[in-house]
């Protein structure tokens, strides 16, 4: 299967195995930060977790979306706050 993807460079032809190593679906993401797949779908509804991508019924995350997300809970200290969930 080839899809084709908009980049900056014009329109560039994709494998669906290198498109799904960038994208994760709900479950695989989950496990990725080590959470919960029920907790991705609270943040989808409530916010304050990573961003994604919605196509019909299919919910995909970027890989780079799940690593910023991660790396924003960084904290020196407990003493630290952070952005509230």
């Amino acid at each position: 299967m080839i899809l084709s993807l908009l980049t900056n460079e014009g329109c560039e032809l994709m494998s669906a195995q290198q498109i799904t190593a960038r994208y994760l679906r709900s479950k695989a993401a989950a496990q990725y930060c080590g959470y919960a797949e029920a907790s991705f779908r609270t943040y989808r509804v409530k916010g304050g977790g990573p961003r994604f991508i919605k196509r019909n019924r299919i919910v995909l995350y970027d890989v780079a979306d799940l690593d910023a997300w991660i790396g924003s809970e960084r904290r020196g200290s407990t003493s630290e706050t952070g952005a509230a969930r």
